[in-house]
């Protein structure tokens, strides 16, 4: 997620990290490297002017304390800023606790917003909730088809009127369903256009008239840019939504939505889609991507998606092995199918403080897992517990047995080594077994 502004933040941030004391000469020059990150990043330029404005006054406003490095202070200024900047604290969903919940989601055509009702059905269904999907777009071909498909998918009904070309009747007899129904939470998915459009905007306004909505959600694609801001403030002129959501964050995106978003069009962001999966939709919490974003790693967000699927014995195992340097290929295999299903290997892995470095060379290919599975098969008992005594004869058979090459063979036997030092760097960190007793998840 934003490997790229990451790494251009970290170049930045390097000239002032060995510098002795702040000066209001290295500071202009970090600040002119950062201004560059943030507009190549396409980051809003009366945003980026500001947030340089607010982080040199605070450098130069503050005293160096003799335990703090002049990086480590500039670093901290520019955390809190990225945090402030995208909101300073996350913003949850507004969920009628007793009553009907009525949440309407826009957008523009291709943002991911059918998608996103899938995802968020889901993700309330999880938390007990009893879901209808309502498929208002009736203009885009297959919309229907593919809501009903994302419905199946995650076990909620869909609502549909077949033939009925008036959306606003659509949206307010699946309410009156849902009632009938015991359904305590409505999804409304609404059409969008390829660009701003004054029919759509009418439709979407007379919709939210009508059903009057707990919760407007404002889909926008993050790798559309600045496209995406501004998109995001014409609709809300328009149409005042409540939040945003980001899709695509996973992809090729500069960070310039992420980042300019909250500060033109001050709505909070309430979720971002991290990935193709149903199950890869997160709250919003800006300090977890300010975190990211600057190398730093988001170890609450990784223990609370590990927390989803080990149990405590789990932990604990896990754990002593660590301590006792017993983690060998059987246990490299069992941990990746179990990362896996908390996301892919290098988002998970990028969570991790200071990963961020080994990462940008391992090789981790989440389509693999198959064949890693018959490459650590085709090894006797003694090689998978110990690594050290695959040789090349050794390799050349375990590549003939997996029916795999010996680059593949020499590739996992890398990743592997790079997987403990991962392991290693954790559990000298923090326990995980204290990772897991610290935090509670609601």
């Amino acid at each position: 997620m934003l490997e790229e502004l990451t790494e251009k933040f970290e170049k930045a941030l390097k000239k002032i990290t060995g510098q002795g004391r702040l000066t209001e000469s290295n500071i202009a020059d970090t600040l002119r490297e950062i201004r560059r990150v943030l507009l190549d990043a396409d980051v809003n330029y009366k945003v980026a002017k500001q947030f340089i404005e607010d982080v040199k006054s605070k450098a130069l406003g503050t005293e160096v304390l003799t335990s703090v490095t002049p990086g480590q202070l500039i670093t901290k200024i520019i955390y809190d800023e990225l945090t402030l900047l995208m909101g300073g604290k996350g913003s949850e969903l507004l969920l009628n606790p007793s009553g009907i919940t009525i949440i309407m989601v826009i957008g523009l055509q291709g943002s991911g917003k059918t998608t996103f009702c899938g995802k968020l059905a889901k993700y309330l269904k999880d938390k007990k909730r009893k879901v209808l999907l309502t498929a208002a777009d009736i203009y885009r071909p297959a919309a229907i088809e593919q809501l009903n498909l994302l419905g199946k998918q995650v076990d909620v009904p869909v609502f549909s009127i077949e033939g009925e070309t008036d959306a606003v009747k659509i949206a307010a007899d699946s309410i009156a369903h849902a009632k009938e129904n015991g359904l305590n939470t409505v999804i409304i998915d609404t059409a969008g256009r390829l660009h701003v459009d004054e029919n759509m905007m009418n439709e979407v306004a007379a919709i939210k008239e009508k059903v009057k909505p707990h919760e407007t959600l404002f889909v926008v694609d993050s790798m559309t840019g600045q496209d995406a801001v501004n998109s995001a403030k014409a609709f809300n002129e328009k149409v005042e939504f409540d939040g945003i959501v980001l899709t695509k964050l996973d992809g090729d995106a500069k960070g310039g939505c992420a980042l300019s978003i909250k500060a033109v069009v001050q709505k909070p962001i309430k979720f971002i889609s991290v990935g193709e999966k149903l199950d890869s939709l997160e709250l919003f919490y800006p300090e977890r991507l300010a975190s990211r974003i600057l190398g730093k790693g988001d170890i609450i967000s990784f223990v609370e998606k590990a927390q989803k699927e080990f149990d405590e014995k789990e932990a604990a195992e896990i754990e002593r092995k660590f301590k006792a340097n017993q983690f060998d290929f059987d246990d490299f295999l069992k941990q990746i199918k179990m990362i896996k299903k908390m996301g892919s290997l290098k988002s998970i892995l990028a969570m991790i403080p200071g990963a961020n470095s080994m990462l940008r060379n391992a090789t981790i290919d989440d389509s693999q897992i198959i064949k890693v599975e018959a490459i650590i098969q085709s090894m006797t008992k003694e090689e998978r517990a110990k690594p050290k005594i695959l040789n090349g004869s050794r390799r050349k058979r375990i590549a003939r047995g997996s029916g795999t090459s010996i680059q593949d063979v020499n590739r996992l036997i890398k990743q592997f080594y790079e997987m403990q030092k991962m392991v290693k760097m954790l559990s000298s960190n923090k326990s995980i077994k204290n990772l897991f007793g610290n935090l509670s998840i609601n």
